[in-house]
């Protein structure tokens, strides 16, 4: 009855270790199985340099990981597919990013991103006073409009999201002055506009690159494989800043390859994030500009494990 026992025992005892040895290559298995394709959202601005230089140069590939590029020219679209879960980050701002964390969007930024921000304007429209501006809402551009031109001039503020449409608008006279990413400033620039450059004076840029919590928790190898490929290819701009210019003319829909003379690059910075005091800085600006109250800290809009 005894050997019985024992017999059954060790039976037991390796059917239990079976069980476990199965579990364990099970979430092994699960973890080898993480997807490696990152679907991301651009928009047509010198800040995507570094992505696109990563792509062409095989450092995704090389990285392991599979990126697929989509560039947009209306950020509301860029803003449906994020939330819908088409891509799986984007191209973006901090303005953006408070707004959408109070209203309950689960995206963090992982990384600044380097933008140029030149203002385009009508013959004869800074010697006014009053001028009509064009802008998006919610976003980097009228954080910039504030800054750049609120204490010279009365400004009133014409909303329009499509970058094509508020660049038709400037030529039409529709509007005096607007503010453009580079290249397209300098597209605008070749049709007669007047292009000025104020420069990104702060330590911390407001363009940010995003990606969904549900990514975040999916992906978390391949998203850190992504800011490491993204850091490789600012080392690359920095050694030689044309290669930047040249895949932005490529990629960027719609840009005259003569803009390559005059458009103005920023100086390009490895995957970092600003400090908490300058979030609060956008956050404060956001609340009062938008009249409400954001109940966000700078914690909340940060995702910081793949800049460590």
């Amino acid at each position: 009855m005894k050997k019985l026992n024992r017999k059954l025992s060790l039976i037991l005892i390796s059917m239990f270790s079976i069980f476990l040895i199965g579990c364990g290559n099970k979430e092994k298995a699960e973890e080898v199985k993480e997807d490696t394709t990152l679907k991301i959202g651009l928009m047509p601005a010198v800040d995507t340099a570094p992505i696109l230089i990563a792509e062409k140069n095989g450092y995704f590939k090389d990285a392991g990981i599979n990126v697929e590029i989509e560039i947009y020219t209306n950020a509301q679209n860029r803003q449906s597919a994020l939330q819908s879960n088409e891509i799986d980050g984007a191209m973006t701002d901090f303005i953006a990013v408070a707004t959408n964390v109070n209203g309950g969007f689960d995206i963090k930024a992982t990384t600044m991103t380097d933008g140029m921000f030149p203002v385009l304007s009508n013959e004869g429209a800074k010697d006014k006073k009053d001028i009509k501006v064009g802008m998006m809402e919610v976003s980097v551009s009228n954080y910039l409009i504030d800054k750049w031109l609120g204490q010279d001039y009365n400004v009133e503020k014409v909303f329009i999201n499509e970058i094509p449409a508020r660049l038709a608008a400037l030529n039409s006279g529709e509007v005096d002055m607007s503010l453009f990413p580079e290249p397209v400033a300098s597209n605008g620039e070749l049709q007669g506009l007047i292009k000025t450059v104020y420069g990104m004076d702060d330590e911390f840029s407001p363009d940010c690159l995003v990606f969904t919590g549900k990514s975040i928790n999916e992906k978390p190898n391949t998203i850190k494989a992504f800011h490491e490929a993204y850091n490789k290819a600012v080392d690359e701009i920095n050694n030689n800043p044309e290669i930047a210019k040249d895949i932005l003319i490529e990629k960027i829909p719609n840009t005259n390859p003569e803009v390559k003379g005059t458009m103005v690059l920023p100086t390009y910075k490895k995957a970092a994030l600003p400090s908490d005091e300058y979030l609060q800085s956008i956050i404060d600006w956001t609340e009062k500009t938008l009249n409400k109250d954001l109940n966000v800290k700078p914690a909340d809009l940060l995702e910081g494990k793949f800049v460590k």
